[in-house]
């Protein structure tokens, strides 16, 4: 039987209901989590990941589900908007994953991290910092100053020199399989690596793959990674799970074009499945 969690809301200006998140840190990291904190004294599965980890707009996001059905101590240290080298730089994070008695490392963005085309910021890595020396080269046409965020940056180049922007993709798809490379490194084979999202891992990117997240994952990437993991999870929300929309999350009037750009409770629920039959094999 499922627990549920007690989620209390709370209330901004104007009447919005909002989710109280109820922020914490853990050790010396400056990185903020959804609480409430966790004891990490004993053993537990960390949940590393992005948005959809953290469960924005969601009452109870697919880690506290797989906790509730499992028994298992789940800790969830997703990040809104977070790319690989949020948890790579920061000290207290790698600990905690190596620490772990599995870790599932949500497949992130390739958007979302430094590269030798661009820099993105520190703890928001889906923001745009600046273009390089050599971006600024092959690109002269561009203004780079324009740009406040990752994908819209690649979405000009890809409108503008669909050619050259190809080299970018080369670049960050392989900035983004030696990051997790490392990442996975420290977890030394306990990791469960689900690709949860509206959609199976593409072949090939294509134009309409640059507004579908993860953001420019191919499948042979995740293929290059099977053999440094316990599992891969393919989590692609069913039709039925999408079609409900924005049907149980909370949210206020303003945040309806971001919740509905997540995915929703019933897509969260077929996550947990998911990952919960993997943990199954793995404990069995």
């Amino acid at each position: 039987m499922r627990q549920k969690l007690v989620g209390i809301m709370t209330f901004e200006k104007m009447g919005a209901p909002a989710l109280d998140y109820a922020p914490c840190h853990y050790g010396k990291s400056k990185l903020s989590f959804r609480g409430p904190r966790r004891d990490l004294s004993g053993e537990y599965v960390a949940f590393l990941g992005g948005s959809e980890t953290y469960g924005k707009f969601i009452a109870e996001p697919f880690p506290a589900i797989v906790e509730a059905e499992t028994g298992l101590t789940c800790v969830n240290f997703g990040i809104n908007n977070a790319g690989i080298d949020v948890f790579l730089n920061d000290a207290t994070m790698l600990r905690v994953a190596e620490r772990a008695q599995f870790c599932v490392v949500q497949v992130l963005g390739a958007n979302k991290l430094n590269n030798r085309y661009y820099a993105v910021h520190p703890r928001r890595n889906d923001r745009f910092i600046k273009a390089s020396h050599l971006m600024q080269t092959i690109f002269r046409e561009v203004d780079f100053t324009e740009f406040h965020f990752t994908r819209h940056m690649l979405g000009a180049l890809a409108t503008i020199a669909p050619e050259r922007f190809r080299l970018v993709i080369d670049e960050v798809q392989q900035a983004w399989l030696a990051r997790m490379e490392m990442l996975l490194a420290r977890i030394d084979g306990r990791a469960i690596l689900p690709c949860f999202a509206d959609h199976a891992p593409e072949e090939k990117i294509h134009d309409g793959a640059l507004e579908t997240d993860p953001f420019g994952i191919e499948r042979w990437m995740i293929e290059k990674l099977r053999g440094r993991v316990a599992q891969v999870v393919e989590v692609a929300a069913s039709p039925a799970a999408l079609a409900r929309g924005t049907e149980g999350m909370i949210f206020g009037d303003m945040d309806e074009p971001a919740a509905r750009g997540m995915l929703n409770p019933a897509a969260h629920d077929e996550a947990a499945g998911a990952v919960v039959a993997a943990l199954a094999e793995l404990l069995d």
